[in-house]
């Protein structure tokens, strides 16, 4: 069994950028980005943002699998079946409580089946927040253009008051 520490021993690599003040071409390339699994404190990561499946995780699906699942309708299923085994638990606990376990296992079955639909919505989620703050930072650039429009048109107004000004004084 490997061990794994909160944090590593310091890398040497600092020593590779001690004339970087004086030549800042001495210090050494970049590695090139990481591809695939690799270790970091003792874990195995990977690269591949990929959401495991339930049945890869060993937990059974109790909704319809396939690319055309509708979420929405599927989150209201699972969410009236949490409600019901939470009433269930709670009557069997009232009057079987030595006959619990099953239910708090249904329960647990639902909720993971519930946070999996919930993280496949991620990538969507991800797509709407970008576009929305894209739209919003469009919307302030386009505020800031016409207010800076605004500001231009002020000011030609000013500058022409003043040769207007200037002109009547000079001719006095």
């Amino acid at each position: 069994m490997a061990t794994s520490s909160a944090y590593p021993p310091p890398p040497p690599y600092y020593r590779l950028y001690k004339d970087y003040e004086q030549d800042p071409s001495s210090a050494p390339e970049p590695p090139p980005p990481i591809d695939g699994p690799y270790q970091l404190f003792g874990a195995t990561y990977t690269t591949d943002v990929v959401l495991p499946s339930l049945e890869d995780q060993g937990v059974r699906q109790l909704y319809p699998k396939g690319p055309n699942t509708d979420f929405k309708k599927e989150l209201r299923t699972l969410n009236r079946e949490l409600q019901l085994h939470i009433l269930e638990l709670a009557d069997i606990l009232v009057e079987r409580p030595s006959q619990y376990a099953r239910r708090v296992e249904d329960i647990s079955l639902i909720f993971k089946n519930l946070h999996h639909l919930l993280n496949s919505l991620r990538p969507h989620q991800a797509r709407a927040t970008l576009i929305h703050m894209l739209e919003s930072q469009i919307q302030r650039r386009k505020q800031a253009i016409e207010d800076i429009k605004q500001r231009r048109e002020e000011a030609q107004k000013l500058l022409a008051e003043s040769l207007i000004v200037l002109d009547g004084s000079q001719t006095s």
